[in-house]
């Protein structure tokens, strides 16, 4: 296991890949850690060094008093790379990697050479939605963090995909009740309190924007806000709900990767 030295704490990290190829940074969904990009990691690792993150409050990583921002979180990626001396690299992040993306786009753009964010709104749901949701965390601890995998199932898989991989469904959803629920809780603050949809148009790397057709959590209305908010943005939608990387798994690679790789 390797781990960055953070001022208030250790941030877990994996890199896989050819050394001297190109960094990737993939950034986690809310309630989830590294390891839901496993399905991308053998084409992935094969034209990048791939750089995986546990969010602050999630997986190994440290937990910290809450609430936590989208700028600490963008802050955290940034301390990364500079203790592993990386000047710039591509960063793909889903749902809450999506908005630290999006934050990393508009703050530090010279640190990236292209930005993919999926699943993800320039702001995502209102304090009617999170609040409750901290409140019961923060009071019910592990029980509510199960109670939340239960229900993540319709939100994260679309109930015929659910029924076809019940093991694929299992992994990615029991990550949410090992979670910290004083971690998520911190995270959750962090979705609630970020809005970029003043700022989003001042992205100016490329930038790819992709969609589940069948998502609740953020529609595809969201990501097309995104897209033409961004100029030259490109838009990509796919078969799925919220974890679209997971269940359109290898087509959503290859976008991803065919964006990249692109001159």
């Amino acid at each position: 296991m390797a781990f960055v030295q953070l001022t208030d704490g250790e941030l877990h990290y994996q890199l896989d890949g050819p050394e001297g190829a190109p960094v990737l940074v993939l950034s986690n969904s809310l309630g989830t850690d590294l390891n839901m990009w496993n399905v991308q990691m053998p084409v992935f690792s094969e034209h990048f060094r791939v750089l995986r993150l546990d969010t602050r409050g999630h997986g190994r990583s440290l937990v910290t008093p809450g609430p936590y921002s989208i700028e600490q979180l963008g802050r955290d990626v940034l301390a990364v790379l500079d203790a592993l001396h990386i000047e710039r690299a591509h960063f793909c992040g889903l749902s809450m990697g999506g908005l630290i993306g999006q934050w990393l786009g508009i703050n530090a753009g010279e640190r990236l050479h292209k930005l993919v964010v999926c699943n993800t709104a320039a702001k995502i749901g209102e304090p009617s939605v999170w609040n409750p949701r901290i409140e019961t965390v923060l009071r019910d601890g592990p029980v509510a963090m199960v109670a939340l995998r239960d229900a993540s199932i319709a939100r994260w898989f679309t109930p015929d995909f659910a029924v076809a991989n019940p093991a694929v469904a299992k992994q990615i959803t029991d990550m949410l009740a090992t979670t910290s629920p004083q971690g998520y809780a911190a995270n959750c603050a962090a979705v609630r309190d970020a809005d970029f949809r003043e700022q989003v148009s001042s992205i100016q790397v490329p930038l790819l924007v992709i969609a589940g057709t069948e998502d609740a959590v953020t529609p595809p209305s969201g990501s097309r806000f995104i897209q033409a908010q961004v100029k030259g943005a490109e838009y990509a939608e796919f078969y799925a709900a919220h974890l679209s990387n997971v269940q359109a798994g290898n087509a959503f690679s290859e976008r991803v990767l065919s964006f990249l790789l692109a001159d």
